[in-house]
């Protein structure tokens, strides 16, 4: 058997090492230009701001502080996507040893996650879903320590608060983890009373309003730009009444569809199914509201508004899902025949990159085939032509003229749409095909 308690680590951090290895080489290789999502967040950080037209700032930040290291390196972007996956996972493995007590079981919750795309497929993409994964992790297991403790500790509380902070910050659906959460303590304190309210628990609240002030002016100061973005994005506008209906059932259809090789994986682990669960489990109580209440109020959420969730959107809710369901079978697992598991994770480790690769090589109008290299050397020689000075400002989508940005030397600031008032601030400017660079 490949596994046994010995060799439990070396077995995970060389699963991690290969994972960051293969999902940041495969798309370096194959693909000529960065995705959509990552040029977005490097055309944002060019211009740093406490938020931004579609999404909080974090996922612009991240990209932002890479840059200013690497520069213009796209091999470093898939790695700073894989390094946000790879700590989740390290959070899930720790936070599976404490409630286990067994490393082989822990183990076998993180490679479970190897059966959802979620998080080999579209990792190579660093965007506002990758970049709650780790805070994602980091905040439940901060809950955990504070649940499972019957002192409050401080550190945990403050540090609660500011994961949470910086999870939000990546992405205001972070909120449906934060709502779970909140509604596991009110449940425990006040419906159970498995523990007494202490106001410790307020550091959390405290550190997270603090932390969110400097965008919240932002987000005032800009007319809430960002949410009214991520309310079109649902189509709420639009919504019919059919909508309430067919909405929620779509997306139970692609949860499930998108969880078949991840139970296909957990069918050659449980030798049969039998289940046991009670409420007064403290460790399932907590596992049911960090896994299914946040999914819950998703569905929730398009089955009373109407709207569509998009799939992307659930990346972060099936951090834990191995934890919950090997706890929940862990009496029927047989943890000597594990052959048939360690061969179908094997086939999905190895499937999922070369499948990545194949596409990215077959297909060629992709987003990551665009030739953004070559069109900021043109770019930048027909500036020449013209100009002595370097070009500092760039206008456009935030594709077209993000990928200028972030290919041409000078790393000119992206300024958002093309404006009369924008192009009268430039001394000098050169505008091609709706995309226009110049000097302020």
């Amino acid at each position: 058997m490949l596994i046994n308690k010995n060799n439990i680590n070396k077995l995970f951090y060389s699963f991690l090492i290969i994972h960051l290895i293969l999902w940041t080489l495969i798309p370096t290789l194959t693909n000529n230009n960065l995705p959509l999502d990552t040029i977005e967040a490097l055309a944002w950080g060019s211009n740093l701001d406490w938020g931004f037209n579609k999404h909080p700032p974090a996922s612009a930040f991240f990209p932002e502080v890479i840059y200013q290291a690497f520069g213009s390196q796209d091999w470093v972007y898939y790695l700073l996507s894989q390094l946000f996956v790879v700590t989740a996972f390290i959070i899930v493995f720790k936070f599976a040893e404490e409630l286990f007590k067994n490393k082989t079981l822990s183990l076998i919750s993180v490679l479970l996650l190897e059966g959802i795309y979620f998080y080999n497929f579209t990792t190579p993409e660093f965007n506002v879903n990758v970049c709650q994964l780790p805070f994602w992790s980091l905040c439940v297991y901060y809950s955990w320590k504070i649940f499972d403790k019957k002192v409050i500790n401080f550190k945990h509380c403050f540090l609660l608060g500011v994961f949470a902070a910086i999870g939000f910050l990546s992405k205001y659906l972070f909120v449906y983890l934060l709502i779970s959460i909140v509604l596991l303590f009110f449940y425990i304190i006040f419906v159970k009373k498995y523990q007494k309210f202490d106001f410790k628990y307020l550091i959390s609240l405290e550190v997270f309003i603090v932390l969110l002030i400097p965008h919240l002016i932002w987000l005032t100061n800009n007319d809430y730009i960002t949410i009214t973005y991520g309310l079109a994005r649902t189509g709420l506008e639009n919504s019919s009444l059919l909508d309430h209906i067919t909405y929620p059932l779509i997306f139970l259809g692609k949860q499930i569809g998108i969880l078949i090789p991840f139970f296909l994986m957990s069918f050659f682990l449980i030798k049969k199914i039998k289940l046991k669960v009670t409420l007064k489990d403290k460790k399932l109580l907590f596992l049911i509201f960090i896994n299914l209440i946040p999914i819950g109020l998703m569905f929730l959420t398009s089955m009373l508004t109407g709207s569509k969730i998009r799939t992307m959107w659930m990346t972060p809710f099936y951090l834990f899902f191995g934890v919950f369901i090997i706890y929940i079978f862990q009496a029927q697992i047989n943890l000597k025949k594990l052959n048939g598991f360690i061969s179908i994770f094997l086939i999905l480790f190895i499937f999922s990159p070369f499948a990545y690769a194949y596409i990215s090589i077959t297909e060629t109008d992709k987003r990551t085939d665009y030739l953004g290299k070559e069109i900021a050397i043109k770019t930048e020689y027909l500036w020449k032509q013209n100009y002595t000075l370097p070009i500092n400002v760039v206008l456009g989508d935030e594709w077209h003229a993000g990928n200028l940005s972030y290919h041409l030397n000078s790393r000119p600031v992206w300024e958002g749409l093309i404006t009369k008032d924008k192009l009268n601030s430039l001394s000098k400017y050169i505008c091609i095909d709706n995309i226009c660079v110049g000097n302020r």
